[in-house]
C-alpha cells in the first residue's frame, strides 16, 4: 500500500479528487496518510479531516528559517512513511534539500501544458490569465516530478482542454480542473501505486 502525502495551501479541490478517486476504486493500492498545509485557513484540512486522515500545519512563519519549515516537513513525511508527496495546489517552491529528501518521489499538478505558462510566479488564475492573453485555443494539465527547477521535471501526464470563446480566468480555471487535472492526477498515482 502506497501511502501519500499530499501538501496543499488552499481549498483542496485536487485532494477531494484523489479522495475520490481512492473511494471510488479508481485508485488502486494507495492511502492519503498525511495533509500537510502551509496556512491554516486552507479547507483542504476539512476535507482531510472529514476523511480521518492526519493532518499537519506547517507555516514558515512559525520556524526560525524555512530550512527548519521543511525539515519539520519532511519529519512529519518520514513518520508516516509516506512513499510519494503528492503537491496539490501546494504555493510554495521547495528547497533543493527537501526535494533530494523525495528524489523520484515528489509530484506535482501543474494547470498548463508544460512548457507553456510555467515557472516561477506561475501559479493559480495567472496560468489562465497569461493563456488567455496569449489567445492560445488549447491548454490543458500538467503532472510532473518535481525537481530543482520549477515545473522543470520529467513529466509524467498531460491532458489538453480546449479554450473557449468568451471564457474568463475563472471560467477557465474550473474546466482545467474539471477536464484535466482531476483526472489525470489520479491516474498518475494509480499508476505509480501499482507499477
Amino acid at each position: 500500500m502506497l501511502k501519500l502525502a499530499v501538501l496543499v495551501s488552499g481549498g483542496g479541490t485536487n485532494l477531494q479528487a484523489i479522495l475520490d478517486a481512492i473511494d471510488s476504486g479508481k485508485i488502486k493500492n494507495a492511502e492519503v496518510a498525511l495533509v500537510i498545509a502551509n496556512k491554516t485557513s486552507a479547507y483542504a484540512l476539512e476535507r482531510a479531516k472529514n476523511h480521518g486522515i492526519k493532518t499537519a500545519v506547517i507555516r514558515k512563519k512559525d520556524f526560525a528559517s524555512k530550512e527548519d519549515a521543511e525539515q519539520a516537513m519532511i519529519d512529519a513525511i518520514n513518520a508516516e512513511g509516506c512513499g510519494l508527496v503528492v503537491l496539490a495546489g501546494f504555493l510554495s517552491v521547495l528547497s533543493p534539500k527537501f526535494i533530494r529528501a523525495f528524489e523520484k518521489k515528489i509530484i506535482n499538478i501543474h494547470p498548463s501544458l508544460i512548457p507553456s505558462f510555467c515557472g516561477e510566479g506561475y501559479y493559480g488564475l495567472k496560468v489562465h490569465e497569461e493563456a488567455l492573453k496569449k489567445g492560445v485555443k488549447v491548454t490543458g494539465a500538467t503532472v510532473h516530478y518535481v525537481d530543482e527547477i520549477v515545473d522543470g521535471g520529467e513529466i509524467l501526464a498531460q491532458k489538453a482542454v480546449y479554450v473557449e470563446e468568451g471564457d474568463t480566468p475563472e471560467v477557465l480555471q474550473k474546466r482545467v480542473m474539471t477536464e484535466a487535472e482531476w483526472i489525470i492526477l489520479p491516474e498518475v498515482i494509480n499508476k505509480l501505486a501499482n507499477q
